[in-house]
């Protein structure tokens, strides 16, 4: 099992190039790749923060006919990204219109600063601040 790790994460987004501006653009992330796949009528992104050869990363699904947004099942918890200054990095997001529905602050119970952000579609971002 030493030989298994973590590839990536997918989300299903309705609006392609929104997502991929949102994780690269506002949350530093590169574009790594991305596919059309015309029989099949879907794109595939991949962005992260490092190569996929080493790095867990995001591929962002877009389905060419979804003409609404997925829902998000209850299951699902968020993704969370490390960053140097939560409260700056928040007012930056904020000044982009991103929502972020819990401010950075001491977790409960804790003293970790964290925030939570929405992507376009919905999903929740933690951010939580690394020194």
């Amino acid at each position: 099992m030493s030989d298994f790790r973590l590839l990536h994460t997918m989300l299903r987004v309705l609006d392609m190039d929104k997502s991929v501006d949102f994780y690269t653009r506002l949350l530093g992330m590169k574009l790594l790749r991305r596919n059309d796949y015309e029989g099949g009528r879907f794109t595939l992104a991949f962005v992260g923060y490092g190569d996929e050869s080493d790095t867990a990363v995001l591929e962002l699904t877009h389905n060419w006919d979804q003409k609404e947004p997925y829902e998000i099942g209850t299951a699902y918890g968020h993704i969370a990204i490390g960053v140097p200054d939560i409260y700056a990095t928040c007012e930056k997001l904020a000044a982009e219109g991103v929502k972020i529905p819990r401010p950075p602050g001491p977790m409960k119970h804790g003293t970790t600063v964290i925030a939570f952000i929405e992507d376009p579609d919905g999903y929740k971002v933690e951010l939580i601040e690394k020194k």
